[in-house]
């Protein structure tokens, strides 16, 4: 690692493997992992996998720009580890190279901070978090921490009282009917849910238990095939992350708003699952979502205290990471 702060980060093969294998270990819509990187010299691009966009439910690219935007929040963090700050230039070719969603370059910095390192700390510990949470309710400093952590990324994160969250779990869960009805939609999602035997998708020990009543609208990964049924959460805590605008670069924001919120609850033993099936509807073309005070909405985030669960798998590194001379 001393040679690394020295030389940089992108010096070696190593600390350039280090970087990629902590990018690759973010989240992303259904596992799909839709990333590439190419390291040349002393930066490395990033590219949207576009062999792995969801036509059907996600045809702007906006969950895709989001995963991919998780990603790179953990390149930064794998790049301060070695006592430099990254100098992400995000969308440079928009109209020749819309799938190059950014250059990230290295220079110089402080050491990383205790917060920094925490952080890079729960990368490989960070879950999805399907099965049932225990009720509790986050602590204040909690909230308050993850709603800084949106907040130092350009985004805004507001937890829902009570009342409201009730509203949005019935959107939620209309979207659920409506997408379980699209023949198109299902064939998809059966293609990303599989046994566990490939490097990517969504295994079947990810799945999590359907809910006993249809109260928390959970994505049934299943389709309909059976499975475990379990009593949840009767209240749950739901937060909206938003950002300012609606395009490709704001969801590359959101995606590092979002990989610096889980990766703060992670630290704070506070578990996540995501719930996007209203705007997996309007990004059909089936709804139009204005832009509300707060901006506009990216992802709904379901948050308590659950049972540990395994990781899920990874594409091999080779698929995902070339180096250019």
């Amino acid at each position: 690692m001393r040679s690394e702060t020295m030389a940089g980060p992108f010096a070696s093969a190593s600390g350039v493997r280090r970087i990629i294998e902590a990018a690759i270990a973010a989240p992303s819509v259904h596992n799909t992992q839709p990333w590439l990187f190419h390291h040349l010299k002393n930066s490395v691009t990033v590219y949207a996998d576009l062999r792995r966009q969801l036509p059907v439910a996600d045809p702007r690219g906006r969950c895709l720009g989001i995963s991919c935007g998780a990603a790179l929040f953990n390149m930064r963090l794998a790049i301060r580890m070695t006592g430099h700050q990254a100098r992400v230039l995000p969308l440079p070719a928009p109209r020749g190279a819309p799938d190059l969603l950014a250059v990230v370059r290295a220079v110089q910095g402080e050491a990383p901070s205790q917060e920094e390192r925490q952080l890079h700390a729960m990368i490989p510990r960070r879950r999805t978090n399907r099965f049932p949470f225990d009720g509790s309710p986050l602590p204040v400093k909690a909230v308050d921490d993850l709603v800084d952590a949106a907040g130092r990324e350009g985004a805004t994160l507001v937890m829902l009282d009570s009342r409201v969250a009730r509203e949005v779990l019935g959107m939620v869960a209309a979207a659920d009917r409506a997408l379980s009805r699209d023949d198109a939609h299902r064939r998809e999602l059966s293609r990303w849910t599989g046994d566990g035997t490939r490097a990517d998708g969504i295994p079947r020990h990810a799945f999590g238990p359907r809910p006993e009543c249809a109260e928390l609208p959970l994505r049934d990964f299943s389709l309909g095939e059976g499975g475990e049924v379990a009593r949840f959460e009767g209240d749950p805590q739901i937060a909206a992350l938003f950002t300012r605008g609606d395009g490709p670069r704001d969801w590359l924001a959101a995606g590092q708003a979002l990989q610096r919120v889980l990766l703060t609850a992670t630290a704070q033993g506070v578990s996540a699952s995501l719930l996007s099936q209203p705007l997996d509807l309007a990004d059909q073309g089936h709804g139009d979502e204005p832009a509300g005070t707060l901006g506009y909405l990216q992802m709904l985030l379901r948050l308590g205290y659950g049972p540990p669960v395994p990781a899920v798998p990874r594409r091999p590194l080779h698929e995902v990471f070339n180096t250019r001379s």
